[in-house]
């Protein structure tokens, strides 16, 4: 293995509040926070840094951070294409890239939310060339669009409400046990998800994401210098990115889609490239973090990686397969962006590194590895296979 192969050492994030809580302190306030505790986990000083990977929607700037680090240098600064969530394991990648080729030494890979102080990422936005196809028909927004998707998955397969509400009510358990979650003192049962006003059918609000103000961070390097930081570190096995054939834009235009790419969420080839890399399977995989943006997302993109055959999704979280501690894979066990925090992705992430610290509050015994995806339904996307270092 070679020495220079990137490894997380450190992770920060900022609190986790509703949205709008944290507009005065805006997104750079955030991202300092994020990122200077993540370099406190981490053992070293803000000053050691050298660069930053983040997302193409981000709206904190790295000279700006450079300054506010009090960083000497800036050796790397990258941006995903991958539009919203699609870019969290993106950002990762583009970090390990830069790490393993030598262009630079620690590099910070964060995501930074305060909404009122920044565009309201989601909303209606008549300037995207899919707005004028899609929004005639008064799909403005990604719960409309992934409604559609949801909906058909149903009608195709005999997926059920309380299969969706069995993902959801499994993230709220994990979120109850996370002091840092938003969603930390609302318990919630089947009959609560059932009964939670509409929003999209087959979508009520306990299908939808948290709206956050929030940021998280990383910091990657290689495994040399992992070696004598001052937390245990965890190797970065693989990243990929990438589209399938006629994706378009997505789930967010819907033009061109034939009906094997419509039911799902982007990811199925990619994740084969990344398996094949790894050398692992999904039967190898002992803790999850699936971007959960809303539930018909998560149980898509689990037949898509591989986690259960394709329309099997609904049977396979509603028997338990996905919640913690008893399931076969336990996943988004600080409870995902349902429950914990919407930091598109970032903090499932974040979440991973911890499963295999054994620091975190839903642990997985044993967990060695963890993978992550990122968001689903957008062109191109990501995902990331982490392990517990030796």
């Amino acid at each position: 293995m070679p020495v220079r192969q990137a490894h997380i050492v450190g992770i920060g994030q900022s609190a986790f509040t509703k949205r709008g809580a944290q507009s005065a302190k805006g997104p750079l306030g955030l991202a300092v926070r994020a990122i200077s505790g993540a370099c406190d986990d981490a053992g070293i000083k803000t000053s050691d840094l050298e660069g930053f990977a983040t997302f193409p929607d981000e709206t904190v700037r790295p000279g700006a951070l450079q300054a506010a680090l009090n960083m000497p240098d800036l050796q790397f600064s990258a941006q995903s294409f991958a539009p919203g969530g699609g870019g969290s394991i993106t950002a990762l990648g583009l970090a390990a890239m830069a790490v393993e080729s030598g262009q630079a030494n620690y590099i910070a890979v964060f995501r930074s939310i305060a909404i009122g102080a920044s565009p309201r990422y989601g909303a209606f936005q008549p300037h995207l060339p899919h707005a004028e196809i899609l929004d005639p028909f008064g799909v403005t927004t990604p719960a409309l669009s992934l409604a559609f998707v949801t909906r058909r998955h149903m009608h195709e397969f005999g997926t059920t409400k309380e299969q969706l509400g069995a993902w959801a009510v499994s993230c709220r358990e994990n979120a109850n046990r996370n002091p840092h979650a938003v969603m930390k003192d609302r318990p919630m049962a089947m009959q609560d998800y059932l009964a939670a006003r509409p929003i999209a059918e087959p979508f009520g609000l306990l299908d939808c994401c948290l709206e956050t103000d929030g940021a998280a961070a990383l910091i990657v390097t290689t495994e040399d210098r992992a070696a004598d930081l001052r937390k245990k570190p965890v190797r970065v096995l693989g990243t990929e990115q990438g589209s399938s054939p006629r994706w378009g834009a997505g789930h967010f235009g819907f033009e061109g889609m034939p009906k094997d790419a419509f039911l799902s969420q982007n990811g199925g080839r990619l994740g084969e490239r990344l398996f094949s890399k790894t050398g692992l399977s999904p039967k190898d995989i002992d803790v999850a973090q699936i971007y959960d943006a809303f539930t018909g997302m998560a149980l898509i993109n689990l037949e898509d990686y591989g986690f259960c055959a394709r329309g099997e999704s609904g049977p396979y979280v509603g028997s338990g397969a996905t919640a913690w501690p008893s399931g076969e894979t336990p996943m988004n066990t600080a409870g995902g962006m349902l429950s914990e925090a919407y930091v598109h992705g970032l903090n499932l992430v974040t979440e991973g590194v911890r499963q295999l610290r054994g620091e975190s509050t839903s642990q997985v015994d044993g967990a060695e590895t963890c993978f992550v995806s990122g968001g689903g339904g957008s062109a191109p996307t990501s995902a990331a296979l982490l392990g517990r270092a030796a």
